[in-house]
């Protein structure tokens, strides 16, 4: 027999779990209205759109600051990394301002091919601040850097020329898995960027952490190394979870047109979000009077 004035705890669960369960289902429910709306659809589309058209602009605008800062420099590593970012930004802006012709487009290796482009030259920016910490790594130890440049080189050009084969493979073939390995391949690559950001912003970062605690400009840099190690990182392991999960989940296939919240979510976290803070950490503009030798990326 209960005591008077005793709680109930075993109801109060119930009753907790209840809700929750209620408010998973209505959730639910109002996730799939919107999936299934075309204003929804509309409204989330270029709302990426236009979130990726202002990245391309900013990098267009810090590329051409730079440019009239240090004009007697030709094509430095750091006007190529904001020349890319407003490529890569530009086109994945143009791709969801047109999005229901993309997403329409026949054979179905036509769409992909248009949506992981730019996920390839995303790969291609980012792992360029790989090459310069792995540079300045290298030349701070006094170790060769000659083979850096080539076997960047030579990286990106092999994993262009295995999506090719992949999209090509997609083409001859109606068999399920030529999807699944496409996302593969696109899994792997990006578990290898962030994988690169872990070895030399790593190495870098502890190396820096090593110098004297009087040297100018150590803290700042130590945060901008350590702060955009960080960022890409995320952003290329989440690209790599997800990306490998809809290889054999179609409900988490972002690159589909009924799934508009999940590829502005994945979008913004994996591309928008982590672009805009990297411009950001990376917005100061060479000094005018540099050494032959410049490549800043700073």
């Amino acid at each position: 027999m209960r005591p008077a004035g005793a709680v109930d705890w075993t109801a109060d669960a119930g009753s907790a779990v209840g809700w929750a369960v209620a408010v998973a289902v209505s959730g639910l429910r109002r996730w799939n209205e919107i999936d299934e709306s075309d204003k929804w659809q509309r409204g989330l589309y270029n709302a990426l759109c236009c979130c990726y058209s202002l990245i391309s602009l900013l990098a267009l605008v810090q590329l051409i600051r730079i440019q009239l800062r240090v004009p007697e420099y030709g094509w430095t590593t750091q006007k190529l990394f904001h020349l890319m970012n407003f490529i890569v930004n530009g086109l994945r802006a143009v791709l969801f301002g047109f999005y229901q012709g993309v997403y329409l487009l026949k054979p179905k290796v036509l769409e992909m091919a248009l949506l992981d482009l730019p996920g390839l030259l995303f790969f291609s920016t980012y792992t360029l601040l790989v090459l310069f910490w792995a540079e300045i790594y290298h030349q701070a130890r006094s170790q060769p850097v000659d083979k850096l440049r080539p076997a960047y080189v030579i990286t990106n050009a092999i994993v262009y020329v295995i999506q090719v084969c992949i999209w090509v493979y997609m083409l001859a073939s109606s068999r399920p898995i030529a999807g699944e390995i496409a996302k593969l391949f696109l899994s792997v690559v990006s578990f290898s960027a962030a994988l690169g950001f872990i070895i030399y912003g790593g190495r870098l970062f502890c190396m820096l952490r090593c110098f004297p605690i009087e040297s100018k400009g150590r803290r700042k840099k130590l945060n901008e190394v350590g702060f955009v190690t960080g960022i890409c990182c995320s952003c290329f392991l989440i690209r790599c979870i997800v990306v490998a999960i809809s290889a054999f989940d179609e409900d988490a296939d972002v690159d589909v047109l009924e799934h508009p919240i999940l590829n502005f979510i994945f979008y913004f976290l994996v591309e928008i979000l982590p672009s805009a803070l990297v411009l950001f950490i990376l917005r100061k503009l060479p000094p005018k009077r540099v050494s032959n030798n410049y490549r800043p990326i700073h």
